[in-house]
């Protein structure tokens, strides 16, 4: 049959993808250097594929070898607590016995295959440890040992030891850690902020950031400080600084408690600017507006009224001052007093002048190894100078300016009775005051009218100064107190005199306290944070400050 003849019959459909797979009848195949190409690759995937199992056929064969497995590594979960003690708790007397401690890697590092140490750090205080290749301690744990990241935290049993040279860069130079177990309790970002230990150092006057020294070491600003407030806090100068700011509130209960004195809590939230300035934080309050309590000023009295005779307060203070100088704050820590007296305002002057220098001896006394350590980095922590026998040197406010007028200072204006002493005046006056009666702690009282507040009462023999006082830290203010107006209609007439409304929503009720009678009282307001501040010598009140308020600052 001819081929023309024969029934058609329609081709078998190619497979999907096939005019793909195969190269149209007639075309050429694969180039040589194609195929070279395709067979390299396949070569190198293969290859990579028998090193990664080789590797791990290495690595599975080295953690079965490992004699340390188990004694590093995660915190391993268990029912028992183990018990760690504080690095303050190691002495001569632990030569030689096996503790366990929970503390920061200050640094890791590797001296060797068999050899790593790592500074712990524990509230600022730092020990070393070391680990060294030897049965059961493996290869691989002294590796892991020196690569944990810094800041770390980790629980470490050793047995301590004495070096035979002394450990100049830890805190504890005669201590040393041999490590038998350590495992990661909490893990510490690889890249931080900045390094605890360049934070050792007072913060550099320059606000230019990046800086270094002449040893190329970095310069941390008080910016970069505050910015990373918690790493800042856990140097041990900071750690010292705390202990201080506790110390002077725990002293201040301490006195006030023991002395008859109840502790209140007023209110923060009030109706009014209490002192009656500007200088007041406003906040909306449901469908109308409060304010942020300048003091417990009002409150304090009002409680006086209610026969309680002696109260204090240790509590926030708010201050809208856009003032960005080295000792103000725009929230700070007030410890507050009030209390009544019988015959006159210096019974409750002597009073507060005995409670600060019970505080400010008492904080030599108690806390000296912490002034040591603060002075490393600011030398004027152990100077400051309390009057020789134990009494608060008082000077009247006339008596200061004499001084100043004296030492060529221009005081007109005060003497006018338009101002009260500048910062630079009050400097120079305590440096006066400091080589005169050789302390840097000091009174003045009888301040001019014009500058004290509403509250505040006239002295008898001449109005035109009050039974006012404040309280002189390096020849800086710390406290600011009076004799209040404890007739009412006598403190209505001080409010319209100083132009405060006595019919303003907030003071009803405090001028009521007043008209259902009130012992006479005095009292004052100091500044948690300067105290510490000038005790200490420190540049800047932000330093003695846990996490700083003011004009620029709200974080963190």
């Amino acid at each position: 049959m001819a081929d023309s003849e024969l029934p058609h019959r329609p081709k078998p459909e190619a497979p999907e993808g096939a005019a793909d797979a195969a190269p149209a009848e007639g075309a050429a195949g694969p180039s040589k250097s194609a195929l070279k190409k395709l067979a390299k690759e396949k070569a190198k995937a293969e290859k990579a594929a028998a090193r990664a199992a080789q590797e791990k056929a290495q690595a599975a064969a080295q953690e079965a070898a490992d004699t340390a497995k188990g004694l590093y590594g995660p915190l391993p979960e268990s029912e028992d607590v183990i018990p760690s003690v504080k690095f303050s708790g190691l002495t001569e007397d632990t030569h030689e016995t096996e503790i366990t401690v929970v503390a920061r890697v200050d640094n890791a590092r590797v001296q060797s295959a068999k050899l790593a140490f790592l500074m712990l750090r524990q509230q600022g205080q730092k020990v070393q440890a070391v680990i060294a290749a030897a049965e059961p301690i493996s290869r691989q744990m002294v590796k892991w040992t020196g690569g944990v990241n810094v800041n770390s935290i980790v629980q470490v049993t050793g047995i301590v030891k004495k070096p035979e040279i002394p450990i100049s860069s830890a805190t504890l130079s005669d201590i040393e850690i041999h490590i038998r177990k350590i495992y990661m309790i909490s893990e510490a970002a690889q890249m931080l902020p900045m390094q605890v230990k360049d934070a050792e150092r007072p913060p550099p006057e320059t606000t230019e950031e990046g800086q270094v020294d002449a040893d190329g070491t970095p310069l941390v600003t008080l910016k970069t400080r505050l910015d990373n407030r918690v790493l800042d806090l856990q140097t041990e100068t900071s750690q010292a600084i705390t202990w201080i700011s506790s110390g002077v509130t725990e002293l201040f209960a301490e006195y006030m408690i023991k002395h008859g004195s109840r502790w209140i809590f007023t209110p923060k939230l009030v109706g009014t600017a209490t002192e009656g300035g500007s200088g007041v934080f406003e906040i909306k309050y449901f469908k109308r507006k409060a304010f942020l309590a300048q003091s417990p000023q009002l409150y304090k009295q009002m409680c006086i009224a209610g026969d309680m005779e002696s109260v204090f307060e240790i509590a926030p203070v708010f201050r809208a001052e856009d003032s960005n100088t080295h000792r103000h704050l725009t929230e700070f820590s007030g410890l507050d007093f009030e209390m009544t007296f019988r015959h006159h305002y210096h019974e409750v002057l002597d009073f507060a002048e005995n409670l600060l220098v019970f505080i400010l001896t008492q904080l030599q006394e108690r806390y000296k190894d912490q002034i040591e350590t603060i002075r490393k980095s600011y030398p004027k922590a152990g100077d400051f100078k309390l009057p020789k026998d134990g009494k608060a040197l008082r000077l009247k406010y006339m008596e200061g300016l004499a001084m100043l007028k004296e030492a060529g200072v221009d005081v007109s204006e005060q003497e006018r009775y338009e101002n009260d002493f500048t910062t630079a005046m009050e400097k120079q006056l305590g440096r006066i005051i400091r080589e005169k009666y050789d302390t840097d702690f000091y009174v003045l009282d009888k301040f001019p009218m014009a500058v004290r507040p509403f509250y505040t009462k006239p002295c008898p023999d001449d109005p035109t100064f009050s039974n006012s006082y404040d309280f002189f830290m390096r020849g800086e203010e710390i406290m600011s107190g009076a004799q209040r107006i404890n007739d009412a209609k006598e403190l209505e007439a001080s409010m319209i005199a100083k132009g405060v409304d006595p019919n303003q929503e907030g003071f009803e009720d405090y001028l009521n306290a007043f008209r259902q009678g009130c012992s006479p009282h005095a009292g004052g307001g100091l500044g948690l944070n300067r105290i510490v501040m000038f005790f200490l010598g420190l540049p800047n009140v932000r330093l003695a400050t846990l996490f700083p308020r003011d004009p620029q600052r709200l974080r963190p």
